[in-house]
Protein backbone atom coordinates (compact mmCIF):
# COMPACT_ATOMS: atom_id res chain seq x y z
CA UNK A 1 0.00 0.00 0.00
CA UNK A 2 1.51 3.51 -1.08
CA UNK A 3 1.48 6.68 1.16
CA UNK A 4 -0.95 9.21 0.63
CA UNK A 5 0.03 12.30 -1.74
CA UNK A 6 2.00 14.91 -0.09
CA UNK A 7 0.32 18.07 -0.67
CA UNK A 8 1.53 21.84 -0.87
CA UNK A 9 -0.15 24.78 -0.49
CA UNK A 10 0.93 28.61 -1.22
CA UNK A 11 0.03 30.90 1.44
CA UNK A 12 2.45 33.38 3.67
CA UNK A 13 -0.75 33.79 6.14
CA UNK A 14 0.20 32.12 9.44
CA UNK A 15 -3.38 31.32 10.08
CA UNK A 16 -4.30 29.33 6.78
CA UNK A 17 -0.75 28.01 7.41
CA UNK A 18 -2.14 26.58 10.15
CA UNK A 19 -5.65 25.37 9.02
CA UNK A 20 -3.95 23.79 6.00
CA UNK A 21 -1.71 22.02 8.67
CA UNK A 22 -4.67 20.52 10.09
CA UNK A 23 -6.02 19.56 7.21
CA UNK A 24 -3.53 17.29 6.28
CA UNK A 25 -1.33 19.41 4.02
CA UNK A 26 2.31 18.13 4.09
CA UNK A 27 3.75 21.66 2.89
CA UNK A 28 3.32 25.33 3.50
CA UNK A 29 5.01 27.07 0.20
CA UNK A 30 6.67 30.65 1.17
CA UNK A 31 7.09 31.88 -2.97
CA UNK A 32 10.06 34.06 -3.14
CA UNK A 33 10.35 33.84 -6.92
CA UNK A 34 9.90 36.99 -8.96
CA UNK A 35 12.93 37.13 -11.31
CA UNK A 36 11.26 36.70 -15.02
CA UNK A 37 8.19 35.22 -13.63
CA UNK A 38 6.32 38.31 -14.88
CA UNK A 39 7.74 38.36 -17.86
CA UNK A 40 7.10 34.13 -18.78
CA UNK A 41 3.56 34.05 -17.41
CA UNK A 42 2.16 38.06 -18.67
CA UNK A 43 -1.83 37.92 -19.64
CA UNK A 44 -2.11 34.19 -17.88
CA UNK A 45 -4.35 34.12 -14.38
CA UNK A 46 -1.37 32.30 -12.28
CA UNK A 47 -0.25 32.79 -9.23
CA UNK A 48 2.35 35.57 -8.10
CA UNK A 49 2.79 35.56 -4.74
CA UNK A 50 4.66 38.48 -3.35
CA UNK A 51 6.30 36.69 -0.45
CA UNK A 52 9.33 38.09 1.81
CA UNK A 53 11.72 36.39 3.99
CA UNK A 54 10.23 37.58 7.07
CA UNK A 55 7.11 35.29 6.01
CA UNK A 56 9.22 32.32 5.87
CA UNK A 57 10.32 32.63 9.86
CA UNK A 58 6.39 33.75 10.88
CA UNK A 59 5.18 30.72 9.06
CA UNK A 60 7.94 28.40 10.06
CA UNK A 61 7.40 29.66 13.90
CA UNK A 62 3.27 28.13 14.04
CA UNK A 63 3.67 24.93 12.12
CA UNK A 64 4.54 22.23 14.04
CA UNK A 65 4.27 19.37 11.92
CA UNK A 66 3.73 20.32 8.28
CA UNK A 67 7.37 21.27 6.75
CA UNK A 68 7.84 24.86 5.37
CA UNK A 69 8.83 24.99 1.70
CA UNK A 70 10.55 27.81 0.32
CA UNK A 71 10.75 28.50 -3.82
CA UNK A 72 13.89 31.12 -4.28
CA UNK A 73 14.41 32.63 -7.03
CA UNK A 74 16.38 30.75 -9.85
CA UNK A 75 20.09 30.65 -10.40
CA UNK A 76 21.73 34.45 -9.69
CA UNK A 77 24.58 36.10 -8.55
CA UNK A 78 22.63 37.03 -5.05
CA UNK A 79 21.64 33.28 -4.70
CA UNK A 80 23.92 32.41 -2.01
CA UNK A 81 23.00 35.24 -0.07
CA UNK A 82 19.27 34.08 -0.40
CA UNK A 83 19.52 30.70 0.41
CA UNK A 84 21.53 31.41 3.45
CA UNK A 85 18.51 34.11 4.73
CA UNK A 86 15.94 31.50 4.29
CA UNK A 87 17.69 28.89 6.08
CA UNK A 88 18.47 31.33 8.73
CA UNK A 89 14.68 32.28 8.88
CA UNK A 90 13.61 28.29 9.28
CA UNK A 91 12.85 26.86 6.18
CA UNK A 92 12.58 23.32 6.05
CA UNK A 93 13.00 22.62 2.33
CA UNK A 94 14.09 25.15 -0.75
CA UNK A 95 13.17 24.96 -4.74
CA UNK A 96 14.76 26.12 -7.08
CA UNK A 97 13.10 26.42 -9.85
CA UNK A 98 14.15 27.26 -13.55
CA UNK A 99 17.47 26.03 -13.59
CA UNK A 100 18.44 25.01 -16.98
CA UNK A 101 22.16 23.50 -16.14
CA UNK A 102 24.20 20.75 -14.58
CA UNK A 103 26.13 23.42 -13.02
CA UNK A 104 23.70 25.94 -11.58
CA UNK A 105 22.03 22.27 -9.86
CA UNK A 106 25.73 21.85 -8.46
CA UNK A 107 26.30 25.49 -7.12
CA UNK A 108 22.40 25.05 -5.59
CA UNK A 109 23.32 21.52 -3.55
CA UNK A 110 26.35 22.41 -3.11
CA UNK A 111 25.31 25.99 -1.43
CA UNK A 112 22.10 24.33 0.49
CA UNK A 113 25.08 21.37 1.77
CA UNK A 114 22.31 19.64 3.44
CA UNK A 115 21.44 21.68 5.85
CA UNK A 116 17.82 21.58 5.21
CA UNK A 117 15.66 19.37 2.21
CA UNK A 118 15.68 20.17 -1.08
CA UNK A 119 13.18 19.95 -4.63
CA UNK A 120 14.24 21.06 -7.55
CA UNK A 121 11.39 22.47 -10.01
CA UNK A 122 11.63 21.20 -13.15
CA UNK A 123 9.84 23.76 -16.13
CA UNK A 124 12.47 24.35 -18.71
CA UNK A 125 12.84 22.30 -21.94
CA UNK A 126 16.87 22.40 -20.93
CA UNK A 127 16.53 20.61 -17.88
CA UNK A 128 14.49 18.17 -19.49
CA UNK A 129 17.35 17.30 -21.79
CA UNK A 130 20.05 17.11 -18.96
CA UNK A 131 17.91 15.55 -16.40
CA UNK A 132 19.72 12.20 -16.77
CA UNK A 133 22.83 14.15 -15.84
CA UNK A 134 21.10 15.79 -12.94
CA UNK A 135 19.92 12.81 -11.48
CA UNK A 136 23.40 11.34 -11.05
CA UNK A 137 23.74 13.89 -7.95
CA UNK A 138 23.76 12.20 -5.03
CA UNK A 139 22.59 15.49 -3.02
CA UNK A 140 18.89 15.19 -4.69
CA UNK A 141 15.93 14.94 -2.53
CA UNK A 142 13.27 15.00 -5.10
CA UNK A 143 11.85 16.74 -8.44
CA UNK A 144 8.74 18.55 -9.01
CA UNK A 145 7.67 19.23 -12.86
CA UNK A 146 6.20 22.20 -13.25
CA UNK A 147 3.74 21.92 -15.80
CA UNK A 148 2.94 25.79 -16.22
CA UNK A 149 6.60 26.75 -17.30
CA UNK A 150 7.27 23.70 -18.78
CA UNK A 151 4.13 23.62 -21.47
CA UNK A 152 5.55 27.10 -21.86
CA UNK A 153 8.93 26.59 -22.44
CA UNK A 154 8.00 24.21 -25.27
CA UNK A 155 5.84 26.36 -27.10
CA UNK A 156 2.42 24.19 -26.17
CA UNK A 157 -1.10 25.86 -25.55
CA UNK A 158 -2.40 24.02 -22.56
CA UNK A 159 -0.28 23.00 -19.51
CA UNK A 160 -1.96 19.14 -19.25
CA UNK A 161 -0.64 18.63 -22.77
CA UNK A 162 2.19 17.82 -21.30
CA UNK A 163 0.48 14.95 -19.32
CA UNK A 164 -1.66 13.55 -22.85
CA UNK A 165 1.25 13.61 -24.98
CA UNK A 166 3.45 11.53 -22.79
CA UNK A 167 6.24 14.00 -21.72
CA UNK A 168 5.48 13.77 -18.13
CA UNK A 169 5.16 9.75 -17.96
CA UNK A 170 8.67 9.89 -19.59
CA UNK A 171 10.02 12.11 -16.66
CA UNK A 172 8.61 10.32 -14.27
CA UNK A 173 10.04 7.06 -15.79
CA UNK A 174 13.17 8.50 -15.89
CA UNK A 175 13.44 10.05 -12.29
CA UNK A 176 12.04 6.43 -11.06
CA UNK A 177 14.17 4.48 -12.30
CA UNK A 178 17.17 6.41 -10.08
CA UNK A 179 15.01 6.11 -7.04
CA UNK A 180 14.22 9.51 -6.30
CA UNK A 181 10.86 10.73 -5.27
CA UNK A 182 8.91 12.95 -7.57
CA UNK A 183 5.57 14.54 -7.96
CA UNK A 184 3.72 16.93 -11.00
CA UNK A 185 1.42 19.90 -11.71
CA UNK A 186 -1.36 20.97 -9.33
CA UNK A 187 -4.77 19.94 -8.03
CA UNK A 188 -7.79 21.62 -8.18
CA UNK A 189 -11.06 20.71 -6.07
CA UNK A 190 -12.56 17.75 -6.45
CA UNK A 191 -15.29 18.23 -8.87
CA UNK A 192 -13.54 20.74 -10.65
CA UNK A 193 -10.95 21.79 -13.00
CA UNK A 194 -10.41 22.03 -16.68
CA UNK A 195 -9.41 18.55 -16.73
CA UNK A 196 -11.64 17.25 -13.67
CA UNK A 197 -9.56 16.80 -10.44
CA UNK A 198 -10.22 12.98 -10.22
CA UNK A 199 -9.11 12.43 -13.59
CA UNK A 200 -5.24 14.46 -12.39
CA UNK A 201 -5.30 12.31 -9.43
CA UNK A 202 -6.14 8.99 -11.08
CA UNK A 203 -2.58 10.17 -13.57
CA UNK A 204 -0.74 11.16 -10.46
CA UNK A 205 -1.63 7.64 -9.01
CA UNK A 206 -0.83 5.68 -12.39
CA UNK A 207 2.66 7.66 -12.76
CA UNK A 208 3.87 6.87 -9.29
CA UNK A 209 3.53 10.34 -8.23
CA UNK A 210 3.50 11.26 -4.80
CA UNK A 211 3.59 15.25 -4.82
CA UNK A 212 1.07 17.90 -6.06
CA UNK A 213 0.41 21.37 -5.34
CA UNK A 214 -3.02 22.40 -3.92
CA UNK A 215 -4.08 24.87 -6.65
CA UNK A 216 -5.61 28.30 -5.86
CA UNK A 217 -9.32 27.33 -6.85
CA UNK A 218 -8.91 24.38 -4.30
CA UNK A 219 -9.83 27.30 -1.57
CA UNK A 220 -8.57 30.42 -2.68
CA UNK A 221 -7.80 32.07 0.81
CA UNK A 222 -7.21 35.54 -0.92
CA UNK A 223 -10.68 35.94 -1.83
CA UNK A 224 -12.24 34.47 1.02
CA UNK A 225 -11.66 36.20 3.64
CA UNK A 226 -13.31 35.30 6.60
CA UNK A 227 -10.99 32.70 8.87
CA UNK A 228 -13.81 30.46 9.73
CA UNK A 229 -14.84 30.07 6.40
CA UNK A 230 -11.57 29.34 4.82
CA UNK A 231 -11.58 26.59 7.70
CA UNK A 232 -14.41 24.99 6.55
CA UNK A 233 -13.66 25.22 2.71
CA UNK A 234 -10.35 23.49 3.27
CA UNK A 235 -11.40 21.28 5.80
CA UNK A 236 -14.18 19.54 3.48
CA UNK A 237 -11.77 20.22 0.06
CA UNK A 238 -9.22 17.25 2.39
CA UNK A 239 -11.62 14.89 3.00
CA UNK A 240 -13.11 15.01 -0.32
CA UNK A 241 -10.06 14.63 -1.67
CA UNK A 242 -8.49 12.08 0.86
CA UNK A 243 -11.59 9.59 0.64
CA UNK A 244 -11.01 10.03 -3.50
CA UNK A 245 -7.65 9.20 -3.02
CA UNK A 246 -8.58 6.27 -0.71
CA UNK A 247 -10.54 4.52 -3.72
CA UNK A 248 -7.44 5.06 -6.03
CA UNK A 249 -5.90 1.73 -4.86
CA UNK A 250 -8.81 -0.35 -5.60
CA UNK A 251 -8.86 0.44 -9.64
CA UNK A 252 -7.84 -1.88 -12.34
CA UNK A 253 -5.42 -1.55 -14.88
CA UNK A 254 -8.07 -1.07 -17.28
CA UNK A 255 -9.60 1.81 -15.31
CA UNK A 256 -6.64 3.39 -15.47
CA UNK A 257 -6.16 3.12 -19.12
CA UNK A 258 -9.66 4.42 -19.25
CA UNK A 259 -8.56 7.60 -17.43
CA UNK A 260 -5.65 8.12 -19.23
CA UNK A 261 -7.84 8.01 -22.71
CA UNK A 262 -10.43 10.53 -21.04
CA UNK A 263 -7.38 12.64 -20.22
CA UNK A 264 -6.33 12.76 -23.71
CA UNK A 265 -9.83 13.54 -25.41
CA UNK A 266 -10.50 15.94 -22.60
CA UNK A 267 -7.22 17.62 -23.47
CA UNK A 268 -7.35 17.50 -27.18
CA UNK A 269 -11.14 19.34 -27.03
CA UNK A 270 -9.79 22.12 -24.66
CA UNK A 271 -6.64 22.79 -26.80
CA UNK A 272 -8.78 22.95 -29.97
CA UNK A 273 -11.15 25.67 -28.27
CA UNK A 274 -8.31 27.29 -27.03
CA UNK A 275 -6.91 27.56 -30.30
CA UNK A 276 -9.88 28.51 -32.08
CA UNK A 277 -10.37 31.39 -29.41
CA UNK A 278 -6.58 32.33 -29.65
CA UNK A 279 -7.46 32.71 -33.90
CA UNK A 280 -10.16 35.17 -33.27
Amino acid sequence: MRMPIDFMYITNNPEVALIAEKSGVSRIWIDLETLGKEERQKNMNTVKSHHTVRDVAVVSNVLTSSETLVRVNPWNEGSVDEIEAVISAGADRIMLPMWKTVSEVGRFMETVNGRVHTTLLLETKEAVEILDEVLKNPLLDEIHIGLNDLHLSYGLTFMFELLSNGTVENLCKRIKARGIPYGFGGIARMGEGAVPAERIMMEHYRLGSTRAILSRSFCNAEEIRDIKTIETVFSENMTRLREYERTLAFKTDEEYAENRQAVQNSVSEIVSMMNKRNAL
